[in-house]
């Protein structure tokens, strides 16, 4: 097992050549929320074992704005906090795989 049990990344990259980006969708602000969500919910940290993250590109733009939850290496796209809530209550908290917004 690794130092964490989920170890969350949020691709927050800002393409300067006007292409496709997750940041487009405000991906900053969406790493934000989920890292003081799972704050809020004693759930972060290295004792209770999910750690948020910020990425560069993960190369995944088309699906955007996209997150990877490791070690699963569950890839989801999500659309507002609704959807993240579902992501840090079911998988985060309780290890299942929300498959709608799986990608």
């Amino acid at each position: 097992m690794g130092y964490y049990d989920k170890h969350v990344f949020f691709c927050t990259n800002q393409r300067t050549d006007g292409s496709a980006c997750c940041n487009d969708h405000a991906a900053q602000k969406a790493r934000d929320y989920v890292k003081n969500k799972v704050k809020e919910l004693g759930i972060s940290g290295h004792r209770n074992k999910i750690r948020i993250n910020s990425a560069g590109c993960m190369d995944r733009c088309d699906d955007g704005p996209v997150i990877v939850v490791y070690p699963e290496g569950t890839w989801y796209t999500y659309v507002d906090e609704g959807d993240l809530d579902e992501i840090i209550e079911e998988h985060l908290k309780n290890g299942r795989v929300v498959e709608r917004l799986r990608i």
